[in-house]
Protein backbone atom coordinates (compact mmCIF):
# COMPACT_ATOMS: atom_id res chain seq x y z
CA UNK A 1 0.00 0.00 0.00
CA UNK A 2 1.52 3.42 -1.62
CA UNK A 3 1.38 5.88 1.36
CA UNK A 4 1.61 10.06 1.34
CA UNK A 5 5.19 10.84 1.53
CA UNK A 6 4.26 14.00 3.53
CA UNK A 7 1.76 12.36 5.99
CA UNK A 8 4.85 10.10 6.64
CA UNK A 9 7.42 13.22 6.75
CA UNK A 10 4.43 14.52 9.41
CA UNK A 11 4.11 11.21 11.48
CA UNK A 12 7.68 10.60 11.89
CA UNK A 13 8.08 13.96 13.18
CA UNK A 14 5.09 13.52 15.74
CA UNK A 15 7.06 10.67 16.38
CA UNK A 16 10.35 11.81 17.21
CA UNK A 17 8.78 14.96 19.06
CA UNK A 18 6.48 12.26 21.16
CA UNK A 19 10.24 10.72 22.15
CA UNK A 20 11.99 13.59 22.95
CA UNK A 21 14.00 14.02 19.54
CA UNK A 22 12.80 17.20 19.22
CA UNK A 23 13.88 19.33 22.11
CA UNK A 24 16.54 21.89 22.53
CA UNK A 25 19.36 19.78 24.38
CA UNK A 26 19.11 17.42 21.38
CA UNK A 27 22.08 17.72 19.23
CA UNK A 28 22.06 17.33 15.45
CA UNK A 29 25.55 15.55 15.50
CA UNK A 30 24.10 12.50 17.25
CA UNK A 31 21.70 11.98 14.77
CA UNK A 32 23.85 12.43 11.76
CA UNK A 33 26.00 9.13 13.45
CA UNK A 34 22.80 7.45 13.78
CA UNK A 35 22.24 8.11 10.01
CA UNK A 36 25.80 6.73 9.28
CA UNK A 37 24.97 3.54 11.11
CA UNK A 38 21.40 3.18 9.30
CA UNK A 39 23.44 4.05 5.62
CA UNK A 40 25.91 1.27 6.61
CA UNK A 41 23.19 -1.49 7.09
CA UNK A 42 21.44 -0.12 3.96
CA UNK A 43 25.23 -0.77 2.25
CA UNK A 44 25.21 -4.15 3.65
CA UNK A 45 21.66 -4.57 1.98
CA UNK A 46 23.13 -3.86 -1.12
CA UNK A 47 26.26 -5.64 -1.03
CA UNK A 48 24.28 -8.89 -0.12
CA UNK A 49 21.50 -8.72 -2.43
CA UNK A 50 18.74 -8.85 0.70
CA UNK A 51 15.82 -7.13 -0.82
CA UNK A 52 14.16 -6.49 2.27
CA UNK A 53 16.97 -5.41 4.31
CA UNK A 54 17.75 -2.78 1.56
CA UNK A 55 14.06 -1.69 1.79
CA UNK A 56 14.28 -1.48 5.21
CA UNK A 57 17.46 0.30 5.00
CA UNK A 58 16.47 3.08 3.05
CA UNK A 59 13.28 3.92 5.32
CA UNK A 60 15.08 3.92 8.25
CA UNK A 61 17.51 6.47 5.91
CA UNK A 62 14.26 8.48 5.69
CA UNK A 63 13.12 8.30 8.39
CA UNK A 64 17.21 9.89 10.09
CA UNK A 65 16.87 12.18 7.85
CA UNK A 66 13.23 13.89 8.74
CA UNK A 67 14.21 13.43 12.74
CA UNK A 68 17.63 15.46 11.53
CA UNK A 69 15.78 17.88 9.92
CA UNK A 70 13.48 19.12 11.89
CA UNK A 71 16.33 19.15 14.74
CA UNK A 72 17.62 21.80 11.97
CA UNK A 73 14.65 23.36 11.88
CA UNK A 74 14.17 22.45 8.12
CA UNK A 75 11.63 19.62 6.94
CA UNK A 76 12.71 16.71 4.47
CA UNK A 77 10.35 18.39 1.54
CA UNK A 78 12.42 21.56 1.37
CA UNK A 79 15.56 20.23 1.15
CA UNK A 80 14.84 17.89 -1.37
CA UNK A 81 13.21 20.72 -3.22
CA UNK A 82 15.84 22.41 -3.40
CA UNK A 83 17.99 19.94 -4.20
CA UNK A 84 15.68 19.21 -6.94
CA UNK A 85 15.84 22.78 -7.97
CA UNK A 86 19.63 22.36 -8.29
CA UNK A 87 19.68 19.08 -10.39
CA UNK A 88 16.32 19.20 -13.03
CA UNK A 89 18.06 21.13 -15.36
CA UNK A 90 22.08 19.41 -15.08
CA UNK A 91 23.32 18.15 -17.90
CA UNK A 92 26.25 15.76 -17.40
CA UNK A 93 26.89 11.71 -18.75
CA UNK A 94 26.42 8.33 -17.40
CA UNK A 95 29.66 6.45 -16.66
CA UNK A 96 30.51 3.38 -15.32
CA UNK A 97 26.87 3.82 -13.96
CA UNK A 98 27.43 6.78 -12.44
CA UNK A 99 25.90 10.15 -13.25
CA UNK A 100 28.24 12.89 -13.43
CA UNK A 101 27.68 15.98 -13.98
CA UNK A 102 29.16 18.13 -17.10
CA UNK A 103 31.24 20.06 -14.30
CA UNK A 104 32.67 16.91 -13.23
CA UNK A 105 33.87 15.36 -16.30
CA UNK A 106 37.15 16.44 -17.87
CA UNK A 107 37.59 17.85 -21.37
CA UNK A 108 38.84 15.14 -23.90
CA UNK A 109 42.41 16.18 -25.42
Amino acid sequence: MARDLNLLEESITVWARQRGLLTADVQPEKQMLKLVEEVGELAKGIAYRDKWSTSDGIGDVFVCLVVLAEQLDLTLTECVSQAYDEIKDRKGVLEDGLFKKNSDVPELP
